[in-house]
């Protein structure tokens, strides 16, 4: 077994690493205090060829491997959550099913300016009385003459009112379940699409969140994605990959996290001597650690099975519930460490506590996860 990265992956963690640290990482309190982040930042990661790492060059990518993807949403997220969000959902959830499920057309009209950073792309999957039910869609759509006809509501929708585009999940065809279901791409400013406000939210604060409305929204029937009725099918592959980059930016906040403890413990003093040399701070230290490291190995290892076209459900599953519940431990005992200067704002790991908190619940809660994990080892109970 070879666990080495290549030369091309180390390449770019360094090169991403130290482009996050000059350009994210001081703007990252900012990012949270104001509710946004800069455009400029989406024109200076579009100039590094990071807004389409993993897609081909024709369309104006990259053409990296997953390994190198998550690798770079590591280093993103151990600078600045709330980018890190926005951007694993632009190129995981706005970008990827084009590459995957589109057509030339639909690639070059919407992916290429994706992957170009000229805008970010969003997908509408999740719905207000629905959350991890994602096959309890009741957003429609009809086809009359040559458009598709959507009605409906999305919830938590990231990147929604700033993006280029949206992939939405539709029902299509009541009478078919879950097969029933398919995706359809909405561009910017198209008539009867309706943005709330952005949410108020603990963490992620900089990653903006929306519902929107579909009233009436008309959109040209080669904007279906894939076939109708997969997208069901779809948007479970498209879960898959975006739990490899969810738990990748769980593991660059815990980093994150474990850094600035570290720093602390040595330069901190009690009872006449640094807090590290006291066994109840080093051992968080060592737990912080190992569990990262253990999830660093589930993710690349997720990844390295899916740039290998083998089945990789189960793995990224077990990935993402590892990492995003070992990142959350990471940040609490962070703050432990700092004590009372841990809960102020005046110090980072304050804010890595915030914006971890959301990543046992996106991309898969831990408990749907769990029966994602458990499914695949019972088989079909019924």
């Amino acid at each position: 077994m070879d666990f080495q990265l290549n030369e091309e992956q180390l390449f770019l963690r360094q090169t991403v690493r130290e482009f996050a640290e000059r350009e994210l990482a001081p703007k990252a309190k900012a990012v949270d205090e104001n509710a946004r982040i800069p455009q400029s930042t989406w024109q200076r990661m579009g100039e590094a060829g990071l807004m389409g790492l993993p897609f081909a060059e024709q369309y104006g990518g990259a053409e990296a491997d997953s390994i190198s993807a998550a690798l770079a949403v590591e280093e993103i997220a151990r600078c600045c959550g709330s980018t890190a969000l926005s951007y694993a959902a632009h190129v995981g959830l706005g970008s990827a099913p084009i590459a995957m499920f589109g057509t030339e057309a639909q690639k070059q009209t919407f992916l290429r300016p994706a992957a170009e950073g000229k805008y970010l792309g969003a997908f509408g999957l999740t719905e207000p009385h629905a959350g991890s039910d994602a096959g309890s869609t009741r957003t429609t759509a009809h086809r009359e003459g040559n458009e598709w006809v959507i009605n409906g509501a999305k919830m938590w929708i990231t990147n929604a009112a700033d993006a280029g585009h949206v992939i939405v999940t539709a029902v299509t065809d009541k009478n078919r379940g879950k097969r029933g279901i398919s995706a359809i791409i909405v561009p910017r400013n198209t008539a009867g699409v309706e943005f709330g406000k952005p949410e108020h939210k603990m963490g992620l604060r900089g990653s903006s969140t929306y519902a929107i409305n579909f009233d009436n929204v008309r959109v040209p029937a080669e904007n279906l994605l894939g076939e109708e009725g997969g997208g069901f099918v779809q948007f479970l592959k498209v879960l898959d990959g975006g739990r490899i980059s969810i738990g990748a930016m769980a593991i660059g906040l815990g980093v994150a996290a474990m850094e600035a403890a570290t720093a602390y413990a040595r330069e901190r003093r009690a009872f006449g001597q640094a807090i590290g040399a006291y066994q109840s701070i080093s051992n968080m230290l060592a737990d912080m650690a190992t569990e990262l490291e253990a999830s660093r190995l589930l993710i690349l290892r997720a990844a390295w099975l899916k740039d290998n076209g083998k089945p990789f459900t189960n793995e990224a599953a077990m990935a993402k519930l590892y990492a995003s519940e070992a990142s959350e431990r990471a940040c609490r005992n962070a703050i432990q460490i700092f004590g009372g200067y841990g809960y102020s704002a005046e110090y980072p790991v304050e804010r890595l506590y915030r914006d971890t908190r959301l990543l046992t619940i996106g991309e898969g809660t831990s408990e749907i996860l769990r029966l994602v994990i458990s499914r695949h080892m019972l088989g079909n109970l019924d």
